[in-house]
């Protein structure tokens, strides 16, 4: 029986941009996702997020009868982790793609920016309120993205799939809309978590691994230090950017591969017992 893997993707990327990675994995594990994370008005999108990582974790209560792995990318990486910390029992391990935990002085200064209103300057939050949601046809749509220096680099499966599943066909005419709602999107952007810190004074309740871009702006903004502490060390760099999954999917699929092996290694071998994933936890 394949261990069961649960994605989750990063900010504005629905989760089938992702297939060329679960293809490479997909002998090994099974795959499982939410498509669009925020999108379910039963889960707002709030400050630290609670309710998406209630959409995660219901996902996972409905959908598994044991632990599972959960993986993320940005947004999904920071998910994850938080659903571990808060239902540990049904995890058997977390690999955050790019995600840097918040922590210390700089989590401080993360609140702090919200309440006044200063975060979006720091993030892609202003561009993405006036991000373009239309294109006549999925020509135009890759050429509008492929002609952008930071899609230029990725993988043309990786963009292929972004535009197939991030901007479907609405119309017998071919026109394209963008599937992530970009007031979704810019929320998310605005309601980073900056609880993290004091959560993980004690360590991460199960094993962690984290993958990071070498030229990630994010990484170099946040550091590394309560990462690595959270992680015990176990980081792996992969050469490219924050979107270095899209840039090198081959190769980021390789180090999930190798990451998940370290992390079952440091959980003695031993999965832990299906019944823990009982309804009632």
């Amino acid at each position: 029986m394949k261990d069961i893997l649960h994605f989750s993707h990063a900010n504005g990327f629905p989760a089938s941009t992702y297939r060329t990675i679960f293809a490479e994995l997909a002998d090994d594990y099974e795959l499982r996702y939410i498509e669009r994370i925020g999108h379910d008005r039963r889960y707002p999108v709030t400050r630290d997020w609670p309710h998406l990582v209630e959409q995660l974790l219901d996902d996972i209560g409905s959908r598994y009868e044991r632990p599972v792995w959960l993986v993320g990318h940005s947004l999904g990486g920071y998910l994850s982790l938080m659903a571990a910390l808060k239902k540990p029992h049904w995890v058997r391990g977390v690999v955050m793609i790019d995600s840097p935990i918040i922590a210390g002085w700089r989590a401080g200064a993360l609140r702090a920016s919200q309440w006044a209103g200063l975060d979006e300057r720091l993030s892609p939050a202003a561009a993405t309120r006036k991000r373009r949601t239309r294109w006549a046809s999925r020509d135009e749509a890759w050429r509008h993205f492929h002609e952008k220096p930071a899609f230029a680099r990725w993988d043309e499966r990786m963009l292929s799939d972004y535009i197939d599943y991030g901007i479907p066909q609405v119309g017998a005419d071919g026109e394209r809309v963008l599937a992530f709602d970009r007031q979704v999107e810019y929320l998310i952007y605005r309601t980073l978590p900056h609880t993290l810190g004091p959560r993980l004074a004690h360590g991460a309740p199960v094993p962690l691994g984290f993958l990071a871009g070498t030229r990630s702006r994010e990484v170099r903004q946040v550091g590394l230090d309560a990462t690595r502490r959270a992680a015990r060390g176990r980081i792996e760099w992969l050469e490219g950017s924050h979107l270095f999954p899209m840039e090198r999917p081959i190769e980021t699929a390789r180090a999930l591969q190798r990451m998940l092996n370290s992390l079952r290694a440091a959980e003695g071998g031993v999965p832990r017992d299906s019944a823990a994933l009982a309804k009632s936890a």
